[in-house]
């Protein structure tokens, strides 16, 4: 099998970037499956007609669409963000938070007054999620910062693909295992990582919604093994996945294109290409 080196330079060498609206459906994708993760309904289809035509889907809960629109703002901020290279904060990753809620947080009641989730504030409460508990409230603020001073550290020192990458998906674990927020967590971890990405200028990841499962089971393995391979290694398959589908469905629409010199065949329809 090929190695994520190699899958990469061939990815880049077709330089999709370059063509009208790849990035802009690519952005769709991610909002997509991100969303879908987090329990959307939408299609993919559905997705791309809210973010483009403001189409609500009929008979879709009306929360899945304000999720799906604020996620996609959320995303642009962080690629603006990333273009400006923005150095990561506390205040950042509360502003990614605050943008993925925007329209969907709640406000909860504690005893130290009303947090609204919609602001991007810190969680006043612990909590537990599939099977594990995350670290106290009162340790939130500290450990948030401390991630935000090490991805500032290592963004200037990683200088390979590979390295960049792992990065990127070691940001996104630390922030969804310290679960910092009262909702959103998985939503902001995902951006955090897809700013990283696009601070070195690589084709932003996506966890696919089909793979939901085998992304809580990576999650929770490196917690209990208390080392973040697991969880590595599988952003990385599915780096691979996404850069795979990309060049395949590339090569497959180019596939039809007609050849300089050839000639449509006669008895087959109206359509150019069938």
């Amino acid at each position: 099998m090929k190695e994520i080196k190699e899958i990469f330079a061939e990815h880049q060498s077709l330089k999709l970037h370059e063509i009208i609206d790849h990035d802009r459906f690519g952005y769709y994708a991610i909002v997509h499956h991100s969303s879908g993760i987090e329990g959307s309904t939408l299609t993919e289809n559905e997705t791309r007609l809210l973010l483009e035509e403001g189409t609500t889907p009929k008979g879709k809960p009306l929360e899945h669409s304000l999720m799906v629109k604020d996620h996609y703002d959320a995303l642009l901020f962080v690629i603006a963000a990333a273009e400006k290279k923005r150095s990561v904060d506390v205040s950042f990753i509360q502003q990614i938070n605050a943008k993925v809620m925007r329209h969907t947080g709640s406000v909860h009641h504690t005893v130290f007054g009303e947090i609204d989730a919609s602001k991007g504030s810190f969680r006043k409460g612990n909590v537990s999620a599939g099977g594990s508990y995350f670290i106290g409230y009162e340790k939130v603020e500290a450990y948030t910062r401390e991630l935000a001073e090490r991805v500032n550290q290592e963004l200037p020192g990683s200088e390979t693909v590979q390295k960049k990458l792992v990065l990127a998906f070691t940001a996104h674990f630390d922030l969804v295992s310290i679960h910092p927020f009262y909702d959103g967590n998985g939503r902001s971890s995902r951006l955090l990582m897809n700013y990283i990405q696009a601070f070195y200028g690589l084709p932003l990841a996506r966890v696919y919604q089909e793979d939901k499962a085998d992304y809580f089971t990576a999650l929770t393995d490196s917690r209990k093994q208390e080392t973040v391979e697991p969880f590595v290694e599988f952003m990385f398959a599915q780096y691979k996945k996404f850069l795979l589908s990309e060049i395949q469905q590339y090569k497959q629409d180019m596939s039809r294109e007609l050849k300089p010199g050839q000639t449509k065949k006669k008895g087959r329809g109206l359509s150019l290409f069938f």
